[in-house]
């Protein structure tokens, strides 16, 4: 490393026009990569709901559907509106009234409950069905036209227009994310630096990092917007301590010579040295996410382990350059540091650690059974502002209509009639149903076949399968629609085994299902790669118990906190945070240990040993921390995401719990453990209680003696 540190030197300038000239390219792969705003299309492609889903868009041209309320307006008016609502391009079919009847028969010649899935009070509802897919960009557009030809009257409920509606807000609040962490990093480093210029500089080269690794993206092809959201701010939070170090080094060497370049090329070898563990770990906790069968996990888990690559290689290269470049300008600009030297703190830690054990021990059982009994929403309205078109519209249609959502079957087209009929009859028995809405079922024995339009077969039926639409009283993602899925699901499947149940509900079902299985997945991952990667650095066997245990009981609390709090957190949270939590916040305790250990080498005792490693990492550990925290803390705050918010203020205070936890609980582990640390971990063996007391004595009194 010392030779291409010495290059990185010598090529400071070209480093420089190469990383201003690599921005163009990565500005056109960014614009060029799509975001993805609906969720659900992470799912596994193999499972039944989706399978269903590609049926649905390959023989009936439905991709999605919203429901579309309109009050007070004469039944020519809303005629007249459908008829402008088809004419919107990608909207393949709306279904009302007078797609099962003629305008000149009464309404009230249809089944009553066809009728009053239709009509309530003076409001009455279409079902707007688009050609394209829930979050495809054209459905995305058609929603827009479609609320520029609505007035106040109308209201659209569904998933295409709650997808539409968060896209509108991630796009127009993703820069205020940037923005704000931005703005708080620079008030974190204002803190801690002796410069007022160089936070600049390490913004600067983060900055582009993080252009790189959205220009990147293009690769991918598209990525999920809370990835879009959240990889800037993330990568801002993981990588800005490696420029700090990068700093600390070049002063250090700065001490020992007085040449710039061979100081900087020193601090570019110790640096990377350094941050390469503490990256690895990182990296490990975000290649877990990549092991979700929900991919929501894999497109995040990529996007960000590649970030943290990004952000290392920015920090040996464009901002060692940027530094030696405006040296002269830095200078000008240096100050005394704020943040104050610790000296007292650490002796009063040292001295409480039974006090402090203790503690762990009496929080740890709550910790757990808090985290285990969060309670955690999978309704994706409830992610987004009560003020919103989508959510508004969904709050409309239970009002009116006692409706909370509508999904789909799909049946054998040869499904004899008879049978047809019966499944019907029990699919409206079934709790919570209001409507079955079918070719088979709007045909009632008053209504004649001529009044039917002929081309509503072709609306309900392909050429292999049938279409039944059923409306339900029960929310999406409740334990009622759950169950009432799985007795339709069991109906249905008991007259067409080949029969599938699809639409926004059954897909959230097995979103629950599948992401309650890669919780415990994900988590058995990170903390298995997380484990091995200590074991390897510190070259321990029990030290890997010790640094996992003290930063998931720091988890524990962070993520038990919402259950004490009376708090609902949405599902991505309780999949993800702690497996950033660890993989961000272990190189804290890493930090610790190497310090500890290295003491306990040269002779001091287990008390020494570990006062020393807590007065030199403790402003070290509270710089992190700090720096996780400015660059979430303040998107939690803004954010009107619910869904980017939570992770945020979850992150944020993931990392103040573990940067307390790894000040306080830690160091009482070093001490109760000592013995068992020092017979466990490779080097340590003629190191023993005893020999660190022999000498501390010598040392003590070599001091009197010279004094």
């Amino acid at each position: 490393m010392n030779k291409l540190s010495k290059v990185i030197v010598k090529l400071r300038y070209f480093i420089l026009i190469l990383a201003f000239a690599l921005l163009i390219p990565s500005a056109i792969g960014y614009f060029n990569t799509r975001v993805n705003y609906d969720i659900l299309t992470y799912l596994p492609k193999d499972i039944e709901t989706m399978k269903g889903q590609d049926i649905l868009l390959d023989q009936f041209g439905t991709g999605s559907f919203v429901l579309y309320v309109v009050e007070g307006m004469e039944e020519k008016d809303v005629a007249a509106l459908k008829s402008k609502i088809e004419d919107v391009d990608h909207v393949e079919k709306v279904l009302w009234y007078d797609s099962v009847m003629d305008l000149s028969v009464p309404m009230t010649m249809l089944p009553g409950d066809i009728y009053d899935a239709f009509n309530s009070g003076d409001a009455t509802m279409m079902f707007v069905i688009f050609n394209e897919g829930t979050s495809a960009d054209a459905t995305m557009d058609a929603i827009e036209d479609i609320r520029k030809i609505s007035n106040k009257q109308c209201f659209m409920s569904g998933m295409s227009a709650i997808v539409t509606d968060t896209k509108n807000l991630a796009m127009a609040e993703t820069p205020i994310y940037v923005g704000i962490a931005v703005l708080l990093a620079v008030l974190v480093l204002s803190l801690t630096m002796d410069s007022y210029l160089i936070p600049l500089f390490f913004l600067t080269s983060i900055g582009m990092a993080i252009a790189y690794n959205m220009g990147t993206n293009i690769f991918k092809g598209e990525i999920s917007f809370i990835t879009q959201s959240l990889s800037a701010v993330l990568q801002l939070g993981v990588t800005l301590d490696y420029s700090i170090f990068l700093w600390h080094s070049y002063e250090e060497e700065l001490e020992k010579t007085d040449d710039k370049k061979e100081a900087m090329a020193n601090a570019i070898s110790a640096t990377f040295q350094s941050v390469m563990g503490s990256s690895i770990t990182t990296v490990a906790g975000f290649v877990a996410l990549c092991f979700m069968s929900f991919t929501l996990g894999l497109d995040l888990g990529i996007v960000m382990a590649k970030g943290v690559v990004f952000g290392v290689i920015g920090c040996v290269t464009i901002l060692p350059s940027m530094i030696l470049v405006f040296d002269k300008v830095i200078e000008k600009t240096r100050h005394k540091p704020l943040m104050p030297e610790f000296t007292k703190l650490p002796k009063a830690i040292a001295k409480l650690y039974p006090v402090l054990f203790i503690l762990f021990l009496a929080l740890l059982g709550p910790a757990i059974y808090g985290n285990e009994h969060t309670n955690v929403y999978y309704d994706l309205t409830q992610t987004l502002p009560e003020k919103l078109d989508s959510v508004r519209g969904a709050n409309e249609v239970d009002a009116r209509f006692d409706m909370n959502s509508a999904y789909m079957l799909l049946i054998d087209k040869d499904l004899d009639v008879a049978s047809t009929e019966q499944m019907i009859k029990e699919l409206k028995n079934t709790d919570g149903i209001l409507t079955v809405l079918g070719a088979d079922s709007v045909i009632g024995p008053s209504i004649p076949r001529e009044f039917i339009p002929e081309d509503l077969l072709s609306d309900f039926e392909s050429d292999d399968w049938k279409m039944l639409l059923l409306t339900t009283d029960y929310k999406i993602a409740s334990d009622e629609i759950n169950a009432q899925i799985e007795q339709v699901d069991k109906i249905v499947k008991s007259y067409d085994p080949g029969a599938m149940v699809v639409g926004e509900a059954p897909c959230t079902k097995d979103l629950i299902k599948i992401t309650a299985h890669d919780f415990k997945v994900v988590n058995a991952v990170s903390i298995g790669l997380v484990f091995l990667i200590i074991a390897f650095v510190l070259k321990s066997v029990s030290l890997p118990f010790i640094l996992v245990a003290v930063i998931e009981f720091a988890i524990f609390v962070n993520m038990g906190l919402p259950y004490y709090t009376n708090t609902t957190i949405p599902f991505i949270s309780s999949v993800v945070i702690g497996t950033i939590q660890l993989g961000a916040t272990v190189d804290y305790a890493i930090l610790m240990t190497t310090r500890y250990l290295s003491e306990r080498k040269n002779g001091h005792d287990k008390k020494e040993a570990t006062l020393i490693s807590l007065s030199t990492g403790m402003k070290s550990v509270i710089v992190s921390a700090l720096s996780f925290f400015a660059a979430t803390f303040g998107v939690g705050l803004i954010s009107s995401i619910d869904m980017i918010g939570s992770l945020c203020n979850l992150m944020a205070r993931g990392a103040i719990i573990s940067m307390f936890t790894v000040l306080l609980i830690l160091p009482a582990m070093y001490m109760i453990f000592d013995r068992l640390i020092i017979k466990t971990t490779f080097g340590m063996k003629n190191v023993d209680v005893a020999e660190g007391r022999i000498h501390e004595f010598i040392h003590h009194h070599r001091h009197k003696i010279a004094g």
